[in-house]
């Protein structure tokens, strides 16, 4: 990632809605059923096209393909690796013991977690493939035709610079259930293993490689509950050196890392804080970290950020915009929430973004109206001018305030 030079750049995770008729391809190509595939790919070329024209109209600087052509952020490797099997839908625990856990949330709030399974639905609406045998990156065809199209249609939509989300060997682990790897240990070295394919396809083709790696967070309550701080702690580093494992031939600045907490609009009273991470995630060969700050439950970790001995070439991405409520952020709320990074590492590496994706699941109800969200990156984009504004504008001169003062008493 580069730093800013003449003003707050601005960015988002990635996600953005999927057009219908490629969200409904994209659940039948999943599921394994019947679909025109010669339809998939002229759909997933459009829909690039129009959500990297709309990002750019927004005033986003740093854009991507809005996961078009993903079910998922996790579940597409069913379609690029050797190893995988589609999942069955009767993946319990007694099946595969390492299936996710209810958050205590919902545990804790059934009536909230009643409510957002019938007006949202779930990861589960996603039936997550499984590991069943050795992983290795098999097919790079379909990498190959997100760089394509992406780069297609930045061209064509003079975006400034682009990204491409590619998801972390530990969060793979979470999300995607191992009945072949004997220990989770090996399972996520041979995930890293196979994501370097993908990471450094990205790379080569000039375009910002971010690793999506919410296992670093999330994955304490949602699949982690029973390990202690210091347990988890490791897990979390065994994580970060699988992604510098994964990186170890890519340039530090040609990545950034998105880190998250489950993105749900829930009470998260069990979230990991983020003081106790930040010395192990900067650890992290990226150069650059993409995180919550705009929701209620993670706004006020800017003092941790700020508490924290942060290495002098870190670029700091919050989140200014929330990603799972329908309220449009005001700009100045927007360049308040950055001036409190810039203030912590200073004007030059703070970039605008948001807690996490619009549309992490395609198959799923939006939690966040389509042109609400994209009505959020105008916020961003717009928020990011104003703090701009506060930080690059030159005072005027002394000798010029005192000759308006005498004309004035003139």
């Amino acid at each position: 990632m580069q730093a800013n030079t003449d003003h707050i750049q601005s960015t988002h995770v990635g996600s953005l809605a999927r057009p219908d008729a490629l969200r409904e391809v994209l659940r039948k190509r999943h599921e394994g059923e019947p679909y025109d595939e010669a339809e998939y790919h002229r759909l997933s070329k459009q829909a690039v096209n129009d959500i990297v024209r709309a990002q750019v109209k927004a005033g986003i600087d740093i854009v991507c393909d809005g996961e078009m052509s993903k079910v998922s952020y996790t579940s597409y490797v069913l379609h690029r690796f050797e190893g995988m099997s589609p999942g069955t839908g009767k993946q319990d625990r007694t099946t595969y013991p390492q299936q996710l856990t209810p958050p205590p949330d919902y545990l804790e709030h059934p009536d909230f977690a009643a409510w957002r399974a019938q007006t949202f639905g779930g990861p589960g609406a996603v039936t997550p493939p499984v590991c069943t045998g050795p992983i290795k990156y098999v097919d790079t065809a379909p990498v190959k035709e997100d760089i394509a199209n992406l780069k297609a249609a930045g061209k064509r939509a003079k975006a400034p610079k682009l990204f491409m989300n590619s998801a972390s060997p530990g969060v793979l682990a979470v999300f995607i259930p191992n009945v072949h790897y004997k220990t989770e240990d090996a399972y996520v070295a041979d995930l890293a293993d196979a994501m370097a394919t993908e990471y450094e396809a990205i790379t080569k083709a000039g375009i910002i490689l971010q690793i999506d790696a919410p296992d670093v967070a999330l994955s304490r309550h949602m699949r982690y509950g029973d390990q202690d701080d210091r347990t988890f702690l490791k897990t979390v580093a065994r994580n970060v050196e699988a992604i510098n494992h994964a990186t170890r031939n890519i340039a530090p600045e040609m990545m950034r890392l998105h880190i998250c907490w489950g993105n749900y609009g829930g009470p998260h009273t069990h979230d990991f804080p983020v003081s106790k991470l930040i010395r192990t995630l900067v650890r992290l060969r990226p150069r650059a970290f993409q995180f919550e700050g705009a929701n209620p439950r993670h706004e006020h970790e800017w003092e941790d950020w700020k508490d924290a001995k942060l290495p002098d070439d870190l670029i700091l991405i919050p989140g200014v915009v929330d990603s799972t409520n329908n309220f449009v952020e005001h700009p100045r709320l927007v360049a308040q929430r950055l001036l409190n990074y810039t203030g912590i590492v200073g004007r030059e590496r703070v970039i605008a973004g948001s807690d996490c994706g619009f549309a992490t699941w395609s198959p799923l109800n939006y939690q966040v109206q389509p042109t609400v969200a994209m009505a959020k990156l105008k916020a961003t984009a717009e928020g990011a001018a104003l703090a701009t504004k506060q930080l690059w504008k030159r005072r005027p001169a002394a000798k010029k305030a005192t000759t308006r003062k005498k004309s004035k008493a003139a």
